[in-house]
């Protein structure tokens, strides 16, 4: 899983991000509300675990300001108040699970396992305005035709699909196709973005992916609004 840390305590940091990477999660850190909310900008995680006493934000505060953005992650909240007003207010404000401090690393996985199970796996079939994406027999169509992708064109559609109709930041979509190897460039992200809009976007005279400058690119229905190429072939 996609976890995101929120927690101001240096040694707790520490010990639940090791713990989690051991466990095969890749892990982001925050140390404190403001720094983990700007984590959540244009990337998604697939849990977050969020202390109430933050620096900055409180976690309630966080909660709240995801769930007002619709932020999809499940939310385990800590806490240190073993009171019922706490854990009631934590929940209000939308955490999906608590944890009382002091607590184990095994009940700690065992509530991320619980909270994130209930989450629906992502639909084989995605529809964005008229593509279809097929994820089981990996191929596309777009207004009735099917389009010949490559591996690597229809791993960026694929992402950019589970995403949308939000943005898929330019990390995200690196670390996903490529795994985040070191000798994949930046460059390399957009040329591959260039070939799959010659191949989804110009042919069919409506544009779905779009460009969200210095942060990534977005799969969704342009309504009323011409795609066209320049001299190289891109739809900008």
């Amino acid at each position: 899983m996609r976890i995101l840390v929120i927690e101001d305590e240096p040694r707790m940091l520490t010990l639940l991000s090791k713990g989690l990477r051991e466990h095969a999660h890749e892990v982001s850190v925050a140390p404190d509300g403001p720094e983990g909310l700007k984590l959540t900008m244009g990337r998604e995680f697939d849990a977050i675990i969020l202390d109430i006493g933050l620096p900055g934000l409180s976690g309630y505060d966080v909660a709240q300001i995801l769930r007002e953005r619709k932020y999809p992650a499940q939310i385990l909240m800590l806490t240190a108040y073993n009171q019922e007003e706490h854990i009631v207010r934590g929940l209000t404000f939308g955490a999906d699970d608590y944890l009382t401090k002091p607590f184990s690393f095994a009940e700690l996985l065992a509530r991320l396992r619980a909270i994130t199970r209930a989450v629906a796996e992502p639909p084989q079939m995605l529809a964005v305005a008229d593509m279809v994406v097929d994820r089981i027999r990996r191929r596309v169509a777009r207004d009735g035709q099917w389009v010949d992708l490559t591996k690597t064109e229809f791993a960026l559609l694929e992402r950019l699909a589970l995403s949308s109709p939000r943005l898929a930041s330019r990390d995200s979509l690196i670390e996903g196709i490529w795994g985040g190897r070191n000798e994949v460039t930046p460059g390399a992200l957009d040329v591959l973005m260039n070939s799959l809009r010659s191949k989804i976007d110009a042919p069919f005279g409506r544009r779905l992916l779009h460009t969200v400058r210095g942060a990534g690119y977005a799969l969704k229905a342009d309504t009323g609004v011409e795609a066209s190429a320049d001299s190289g072939g891109r739809v900008q």
